[in-house]
């Protein structure tokens, strides 16, 4: 992905005509709006994709779903493949099986795979602490199944050991960098990252990466520490008091680099 001259820590906020953002394309999004406002060309590309672990490999590990009388959700994408690898599997769920999910935005997902108000869900606001209540009260008599990527769920594990919790991980997908090399030729006056894994598939499709003119714009302090840790620098930051979402901190910066 090519640059031009290298940039120092001051910011000069040179003008911005191309944004890649590092997503899916969705169908209505804030960032419409800037692309109109500023004349910029906005492109969407996903740097990351998942991938799904296959019924083979799964069986490999000697476990079936419907040997655990209670699993734990942290995503939507481990709800699609949980429920993808039952069916391969031909494994039916119990009605008594309980559901944990992190966030009422997971539960609400899970209606697309069960007859929802027939089954037992507890509902947390955002983290594995917010079903502690629900977790004492149950743990004693359940066997906790976690669907999980390749990169796990370190924070849920911690808690569940912590707890004294019966339970397993399952590897069920992988989140994997994207194939970029189409963009090897392209440059863009601003990045948007949003997770470390974006800045890692950006380093594995380009080991040779040299920021020089490039923005980057970037999303939270994960995300911040693996910049800083390739020694890069941060131009646009969000959440932040000014810019709590990534739209308005692209806003504001352009209101400085494209006057």
């Amino acid at each position: 992905m090519a640059s031009g001259t290298k940039s120092t820590q001051k910011e000069t906020y040179k003008t911005v005509k191309t944004i890649l953002v590092s997503q899916p394309k969705p169908e209505r999004s804030p960032y419409y709006h800037i692309e109109q406002k500023w004349s910029l060309q906005i492109d969407w590309r996903p740097f990351i994709h998942v991938e799904p672990v296959t019924e083979k490999e799964f069986r490999k590990n000697r476990l079936r779903p419907d040997d655990f009388s209670a699993i734990i959700f942290t995503s939507k994408n481990s709800i699609e493949h949980f429920f993808r690898l039952c069916e391969e599997m031909r494994v039916k769920m119990s009605m008594q099986t309980k559901y944990f999910c992190l966030t009422e935005a997971i539960a609400n997902y899970l209606q697309k795979f069960i007859i929802y108000r027939k089954r037992k869900v507890f509902v947390g606001q955002r983290k594995i602490h917010d079903l502690h209540n629900s977790f004492l009260k149950h743990k004693e008599n359940e066997k906790f199944l976690l669907p999980c990527s390749n990169l796990g769920a370190k924070e849920v594990v911690a808690y569940l050991q912590e707890n004294e919790c019966d339970f397993q991980e399952a590897m069920m997908y992988r989140t994997v960098a994207s194939d970029l090399s189409d963009l090897s030729d392209v440059t863009y006056d601003v990045l948007v990252f949003f997770s470390p894994l974006g800045i890692e598939s950006l380093y594995e499709n380009f080991p040779d990466f040299k920021q020089n003119n490039t923005r980057l714009a970037i999303f939270g302090n994960s995300t911040l520490k693996a910049v800083e840790d390739r020694g890069l620098i941060t131009n646009i930051m969000a959440p932040t008091p000014e810019s709590p979402s990534m739209s308005m901190a692209l806003e504001n910066y352009l209101k400085k680099s494209n006057i």
